[in-house]
């Protein structure tokens, strides 16, 4: 098939494009490669993809839609996944405009770009951050997502709105997925499990907000990227309505629109975390306890019941697993010239 991805270069953009191009896709990438943190990841990243003749990259931003249009030229996409946003809670405190041109007028250029090309399947990338401080557990899709706490929340909400609107008028089959806590090799460095190792590895403490006591749902980028790609088979319709769809707000009975949370619903405490990460390095962390961030939530808690009624699959590799590899992969990249 032929897939057009935005955020390439980005940590989940890149895992999703190298698995559909290792099983003999054709991608066309698209990214900004913006400094919110070190290029040269990115661009390393995409060097890896571009190892291969099924993929080809755009480098240009969001707002610009000649250059989406130029993309879209290339790849003729069955499917579209957005993946390139402004990510980052705390980010959007310092710099809130990248966050409205990345992911309000970026995600509107995609839509208008759906509009016209007339994917079977549009992909849209959102975030357990919509779920605000929700004090009933585990999140569930149907939940309301009205009062986020953050920017960077509203703007995907934002996302997720228009794109039902979109739907609704073009019928531009559409699925809005949240990530919950996504972590792994080729990770950012601004997300908890990167800076941890980072600050163990060189001897300095560890900043520890809310005390510790806080829980998030860490999803493994294997398990996201799988279920991403199963999800890319099961474009919404009333063909594939499921008990699960329940509220018109999961799986609209107005629009071929259906929004899917992907987590495994197994929420990990804070201070297990980091003794997670203490194992895996073999060495203890200066602790730095710290309060509350602004904009920061005390849970997330995936219900993967959705995901799993439609694909038959839900996120299971274990913190251990899975903070284990990243650290192998910390290893090879920073201290043994590069890891593929």
């Amino acid at each position: 098939m032929r897939y057009l991805i935005t955020g390439t270069a980005g940590f989940i953009g890149f895992h999703v494009a190298k698995r559909l191009i290792d099983d003999g896709h054709f991608v066309v990438g698209f990214d900004g490669m913006t400094p919110y943190y070190d290029v040269t990841l990115k661009e390393r990243r995409h060097a890896i993809l571009e190892r291969s003749n099924g993929f080809k990259a755009v480098t240009a931003m969001l707002e610009d839609r000649a250059a989406l249009d130029r993309a879209a030229g290339l790849a003729e996409p069955e499917v579209i996944i957005h993946l390139a946003a402004q990510a980052g809670v705390r980010y959007s405190l310092e710099n809130p405009k990248a966050y409205m041109d990345s992911n309000v007028v970026g995600s509107w250029n995609i839509l208008e770009l759906a509009k016209a090309v007339a994917p079977k399947h549009l992909m849209l990338a959102s975030t357990s951050s919509i779920y605000g401080a929700n004090e009933k557990i585990p999140f569930v899709e149907t939940d309301r997502a009205d009062e986020p706490m953050t920017l960077y929340a509203a703007t995907k909400k934002s996302m997720e709105l228009m794109a039902h609107s979109y739907a609704h008028l073009h019928k531009v089959p559409t699925t809005a997925f949240r990530f919950f806590t996504v972590y792994g090799p080729w990770g950012r460095p601004d997300m908890a499990l990167f800076k941890f190792v980072e600050a163990i590895h060189n001897n300095r403490p560890i900043d520890i907000y809310g005390e510790g006591r806080m829980s998030r749902d860490f999803t493994y980028i294997d398990d996201l990227v799988e279920g991403i790609l199963r999800l890319s088979h099961v474009a919404p319709s009333e063909d594939n309505r499921v008990a699960a769809d329940a509220a018109d707000d999961t799986l609209s009975r107005h629009a071929p629109f259906r929004v899917v949370n992907l987590g495994g619903g197994q929420p990990v405490d804070l201070m297990t975390f980091v003794e997670t990460v203490e194992q895996a390095l073999g060495r203890p962390a200066i602790r730095n306890m710290l309060p509350m961030q602004k904009g920061d939530v005390p849970r997330t808690y995936a219900s993967p019941e959705l995901l799993e009624a439609l694909t038959g699959f839900k996120p299971s590799i274990s913190i251990e697993e899975g903070v284990g590899r990243f650290v192998k992969w910390y290893a090879q990249y920073y201290h043994a010239g590069g890891a593929d």
